[in-house]
């Protein structure tokens, strides 16, 4: 790894904001490709998830889900529980930045795919009670789209549509449903 992801490594952690955010949008780009070093940060990005900030929470979040298309060791699949318990976070913005970004996760193999679904519907599934129920169902269904727009698999596409029918309310059955009428 260079001297300049390292730097940006560090810099998440860092109490300055914009140079918090120039690292996060730095590390994005960097591993929108598949890098060599994920391995070099994968346990401070999981240790990250635990971090008393939330936007560092977010953004090791958001870098891990990028590193799974890195991740030949398949790590993820023993680490992806970390990364869904993060979408329970206590600020629910920190857990909707990670909701929005484990699509990452879903389309970096067969084996994480089949991780990601059984770990969605599940979430969708016992999210019931939680306050901002409608919004977190939305997310998952957006994702499984994004999963489904990345591979056309006709299971991801099922697998969603039955979820949207275990919906009791009539209004976000329909909502959700426009997500895979395009």
């Amino acid at each position: 790894m260079d001297q300049n992801i390292r730097t940006q490594l560090d810099n998440i952690r860092s109490a300055d904001r914009e140079l918090q955010n120039k690292a996060f949008t730095g590390l994005i780009q960097i591993t929108d490709k598949p890098v060599e070093w994920a391995y070099d940060a994968w346990d401070a990005l999981l240790a990250d998830l635990q971090h008393k900030d939330n936007h560092v929470r977010a953004i090791a979040a958001q870098v891990l889900c990028n590193l799974a298309k890195s991740d030949p060791r398949g790590r993820m699949l023993k680490d992806f529980g970390a990364l869904l318990a993060l979408t329970k976070d206590e600020r629910f913005v920190t857990a909707r930045h990670c909701m929005q970004s484990l699509w990452k996760v879903g389309v970096a193999g067969a084996k994480q795919q089949k991780k990601y679904m059984d770990g969605l519907s599940r979430r969708f599934a016992q999210c019931s009670a939680e306050k901002n129920c409608t919004l977190i169902r939305y997310d998952i269904l957006q994702s499984m789209r994004n999963v489904y727009d990345a591979g056309k698999d006709e299971q991801i596409r099922a697998k969603a549509l039955a979820l949207i029918e275990t919906e009791d309310d009539l209004k976000y059955r329909k909502k959700y449903a426009t997500l895979w009428k395009k």
